[in-house]
């Protein structure tokens, strides 16, 4: 009597979740090798344009569940099947897709070209290095090596790149907005911001002397007063700190006297200048919705500038 083998097939590829945080996508990594194996993709070559930016992650387990993006969505599915390719094999490969691409039916929609990197987790020690740093809001990097099929825990440079033999990827903690102000604007921003995944930290009344430890470089205070006096407390802390953004609700005249003021404190020219007044990127608004919009978007092109 003779027994056929049934063919091995490849699990297939499927979403796990549309997220792009990387301390989720890190945590499905790591999660994902307990459970077996578990590969990360990064991409670390972008030819002409692309959606995502060098660094950008996919993790995929070796189930086929997969999250994380380094396009548009256009090549994520090829990826995962990729990484499972390479987890059946236990080596590491680099892919490229659109241009320079031998994958002629994957084409990018922006006309560019990707290299994506692979790496088979041997074990996740350095991916628990960059979750404990981020947990303790600080900076982090990972240094892939591709021809030692290794990952290790460096110290971040301002962005990703290669430098030499390896691809450093950099990691920052969540964006932080600390919002002072009991008005229906602080309502809306705080809603909006809570939506758009910030860690949104709403200031009590009269509650200042715990905000100068909360306010590191990746936190925007927001003060969202009608009168300049009840901002006064937490605009001096906010000068004194590393926060890479400050803006303050008023007029042009208001702002005039909110400089006088500071100016009578002996705050520098320089200091003052970190004030975004009026605040927002689009100018006077007349509802509160509309000023969160503008406020957000002001915050997150401050982060890009900052951290680009």
């Amino acid at each position: 009597m003779h027994h056929t083998l049934a063919p091995i097939t490849a699990p297939i590829p499927v979403r796990a979740s549309s997220t792009d945080d990387p301390v989720e996508l890190l945590r499905f990594a790591i999660d994902a090798h307990g459970l077996g194996a578990a590969a990360l993709a990064t991409l670390v070559d972008i030819r002409g344009g692309a959606a995502r930016a060098l660094g950008a992650h996919m993790a995929v387990a070796a189930d086929g569940r997969f999250c994380g993006y380094v396009s548009g969505g256009c090549v994520e599915a090829a990826v995962a099947s990729e990484a499972l390719l390479a987890m059946a094999q236990g080596r590491d490969r680099t892919v490229k897709f659109g241009d320079g691409s031998p994958f002629f039916d994957i084409v990018l929609p922006c006309g560019g070209g990707i290299s994506v990197a692979i790496h088979v987790l041997k074990d996740v020690g350095a991916l628990r290095h960059v979750l404990d740093r981020l947990e303790r809001r600080q900076a982090a990097g990972l240094a892939y090596t591709p021809g030692q099929r290794a990952l290790k825990p460096v110290e971040p440079l301002p962005r990703a790149q290669w430098l030499e033999q390896d691809f450093v990827t950099v990691y920052r903690p969540r964006t932080r907005v600390v919002l002072s102000g009991q008005t229906i604007e602080a309502q809306a921003v705080a809603r909006l911001a809570e939506a758009s995944g910030y860690d949104v930290i709403a200031m009590a009344p009269g509650g200042v002397r715990p905000v100068a430890d909360i306010i590191d470089p990746f936190t925007a205070v927001v003060l969202l007063h009608h009168e300049l006096d009840a901002e006064a407390a937490i605009l001096e802390i906010a000068l004194r700190s590393p926060g890479f953004y400050i803006g303050a609700l008023g007029s042009t005249r208001t702002h005039r006297r909110r400089v006088e003021r500071l100016r009578a404190m002996a705050f520098r020219r320089d200091d003052i200048a970190r004030i975004k007044a009026p605040i927002g990127m689009f100018g006077p608004t007349r509802d509160a919705t509309s000023l969160a919009l503008s406020v957000l978007a002001d915050v997150a092109a401050a982060r890009l500038v900052a951290y680009a």
